[in-house]
């Protein structure tokens, strides 16, 4: 899968405005994601490499992994789609229903499809951010992006306590 991904990163052509993801991702050489590339990474790459793999038309060793495999890449799409819609520029009542459908769509099957994993608070405050579009518009008026690339460009300071080294 990661093979996969890396190859959708590298053959994609994305427009000037999309943040670029590393080639090399899932690599200790490419570093962390910062959270506006992780919205990149899977509204963009990730759909494009996970249908190409598991979408129809796909051949699988059984009709059983499959099925599976597909409805892996379901699930996978209905947080795709939940982070698409929330990513909007503008929100509208209909765009915060289907936040919420896709969400807790997406919360509810986890458990049947990976059974291995616990579930995480923020599973549960995601199907908050429902109640946060209703109260203060699109993601993008709250979100705390500038701020991440503040504190980023704080933490490549100096801190020598020299002044002016």
């Amino acid at each position: 899968v990661m093979a996969r991904i890396r190859e959708v990163i590298c053959d994609c052509d994305t427009p000037a405005w999309v943040p670029s993801v590393p080639p090399a991702f899932g690599t200790a050489a490419a570093g962390s994601l910062k959270a506006d590339e992780w919205r990149t990474m899977a509204t963009i790459y990730l759909p494009i490499a996970l249908v190409s793999m598991w979408g129809e038309g796909t051949s699988h060793p059984t009709l059983s992994k499959a099925s599976f495999l597909r409805d892996v890449l379901d699930h996978t799409m209905d947080l795709v789609s939940a982070v698409s819609l929330a990513c909007r520029r503008t929100m509208t009542e209909s765009r915060m229903s289907a936040y919420l459908a896709c969400i807790t769509s997406w919360v509810a099957k986890f458990p049947s499809l990976h059974p291995t994993i616990t579930p995480r608070p923020n599973w549960h405050m995601a199907i908050h951010i429902y109640d946060f579009l209703r109260l203060f518009g699109p993601v993008r008026s709250w979100w705390a992006f500038p701020f991440e690339r503040l504190i980023g460009q704080l933490q490549r300071l100096p801190r020598n306590n020299k002044f002016g080294k």
